[in-house]
This record gives C-alpha cells, sequence and structure tokens, in this order.
C-alpha cells in the first residue's frame, strides 16, 4: 500500500524517553482521525515496544531507540522500533505471557502480549548480540465510522 507521509527518529535508550516516544507517534497517528480507543491503544504498544528495547535490549549500557513510522493510503499506521542492543535468545519464550528475562527489576512479562492486543499484527525479527525489530501496523477505523467514532 501507497506510504501518504512518514518520519524517523532516533533518541538515546533512557527511559525518560519513552513518554517521548508515545507522544510523537499519537501526533503522528492523529493524521488518521483515529478514535480516542485507537489512540490509547497505539500509544500503549509502543511504550512496551520502546520500554522493551530499553529495558532488555540495552541491560548495561544506553544505546540507541529509532522509531519508524508510516502513514499507508488504506489508513493504516505501521510503527517499527529498532534496538542494536542483545537481541533475544529465545523469541519464542520472549512472545509468552508472564515470561520476563529481567525478574530483578520486577518486569510483568506482557510487553509482546499487549502489543499483539493492541495492534492489528506485530512482527519481529531479531538477531542475539545485534538487536531486535518490532514491526506494528494498525488499521484506523476512521473510513469506517466517520472519525473519531463518530457516524
Amino acid at each position: 500500500m501507497e506510504v501518504i507521509n512518514y518520519f524517523t527518529i532516533s533518541f538515546p535508550a533512557s527511559s525518560r524517553n519513552e513518554s517521548f516516544a508515545r507522544v510523537v507517534v499519537a501526533a503522528f497517528a492523529a493524521q488518521l482521525d483515529p478514535t480516542l480507543e485507537e489512540l490509547n491503544e497505539i500509544k500503549t504498544a509502543v511504550s512496551e515496544a520502546v520500554t522493551n528495547a530499553i529495558i532488555h535490549g540495552y541491560r548495561d549500557r544506553c544505546g540507541e531507540v529509532v522509531i519508524a513510522c508510516s502513514l499507508r493510503q488504506d489508513n493504516s499506521l505501521e510503527v517499527i522500533v529498532k534496538d542494536t542492543g542483545t537481541g533475544i535468545d529465545n523469541l519464542e519464550q520472549a512472545r509468552e505471557p508472564l515470561y520476563t528475562s529481567r525478574p530483578d527489576l520486577e518486569r510483568s512479562g506482557m510487553g509482546f502480549t499487549v502489543m499483539e492486543e493492541f495492534m492489528d499484527s506485530v512482527s519481529i525479527q531479531t538477531q542475539p548480540g545485534q538487536g531486535t525489530s518490532v514491526t506494528m501496523t494498525k488499521r484506523i477505523s476512521a473510513g469506517e465510522q466517520g472519525g473519531n467514532g463518530k457516524n
């Protein structure tokens, strides 16, 4: 599907930047006239992906998180969150609800589950020692509901 707008940003993998990431993606997604529920789902999924990159990708160092977003002609949003950190040794295990590689930080282990619940599709590419890329897409219902859920 044809891309109608896009952006790419990068920032230090610091927890103080998680809220920045959610706001930037939400502001960009607003061009598609999402409902408040859709917008909150996008923000939550982005928070989970960015937090995973910060907490799990860069355990002992501060790296960089890159977010690439695109809006598509079919009224969908694609969000890619990348890190060049440790990667995921066992992706199948990492996608299991309640699994966390950081129990020392009292993590819930629900990050991928939340992303998959709130987005239409989630795909993960990872290479141990080289990082992880999470691609999430969401179709916005504005065209079906008349924008912001109003008829």
